[in-house]
């Protein structure tokens, strides 16, 4: 990741648009990604939510698949 990714615009959705995509998809169709720390994430998350603190999120990329549409919260 070069220092311009992190100037590049990023789609920002409403609540409800969120959560159309998620109706319309079956879990594992998507990645849902929580960047909150692990206390917060063990205090409530969304169902099939994986937990990757956005200290972590650059080096944990790897980790999500590039083809499915990524909703992080």
């Amino acid at each position: 990741m070069g220092i311009r990714d992190y100037f590049r615009p990023v789609a920002t959705l409403a609540p409800e648009k969120i959560r159309s995509l998620l109706d319309e998809k079956k879990p594992g169709e998507y990645n849902l990604v929580d960047v909150r720390q692990p206390e917060e994430y063990d205090r409530g998350h969304l169902p099939g939510a994986e937990l990757i603190p956005v200290g972590e999120l650059e080096k944990r990329l790897k980790e999500l698949d590039p083809s499915k549409p990524t909703v992080a919260y």
